[in-house]
């Protein structure tokens, strides 16, 4: 079974498009989704977190998703504490979880890989792109964050060009019909090269 790292910058669309290969019957893992279960459901990861960020970190055992962003993404040292937390427990119940499937190839959707440097854990790597104005439209539309909170998230991440020269695949996503186009091509090669 092969491994698929399925990234993106915020708001390019990884999550619809992870969509669009689920809906093809290939199991997706969500990091992101699973990092905040986890956040919430670990008593080990919400002490570190309450010990690197403080009680605020969360409202009675709710995550304060709002007062940990604003922390992080303006303190790039402070990010990098909290992804030491949370980055090794995703890849433990990943692990666990990969192990049942049952299928030729299955996806982990995750923001960040080579800002992290685990690139070698795939065996093949997609990676979908949008224009940065597109990007930050659709993230302000989705939350209601400020544009230059979305820009401190984006400058945190490498940017596109950096990251489609390790990637296996790429998907342009602006219109969804071509995505979905590129989607169904895709998921025909990794059903070949997975056998």
């Amino acid at each position: 079974m092969k491994v698929i790292g399925l990234t993106g910058g915020i708001g390019s669309g990884k999550t619809t498009v992870a969509k669009m290969f689920a809906d093809s019957g290939v199991p997706v893992y969500n990091s992101d989704r699973e990092a905040k279960l986890l956040m919430v459901n670990s008593k080990k990861i919400r002490k570190e977190i309450k010990a690197l960020l403080g009680e605020r970190s969360y409202k009675k055992k709710v995550l304060n998703r709002k007062y940990i962003a604003d922390k992080v993404f303006a303190n790039p040292e402070l990010l990098s504490e909290l992804n030491k937390i949370v980055h090794p427990a995703v890849r433990d119940h990943f692990l666990e979880w990969s192990e049942k499937q049952d299928t030729s190839y299955i996806i982990q959707e995750t923001a960040i890989i080579f800002e992290n440097d685990s690139q070698s854990k795939y065996d093949y790597i997609i990676l979908v792109t949008a224009p940065e104005a597109i990007r930050i439209e659709r993230v302000s539309s989705r939350d209601t964050t400020s544009v230059e909170k979305i820009k401190e998230r984006i400058a945190n991440q490498w940017p596109d060009d950096r990251k489609v020269e390790l990637s296996d695949y790429v998907i342009l996503n602006i219109d969804l019909k071509k995505t979905q186009k590129r989607v169904k091509e895709i998921h025909k090669e990794l059903l070949k090269i997975s056998i």
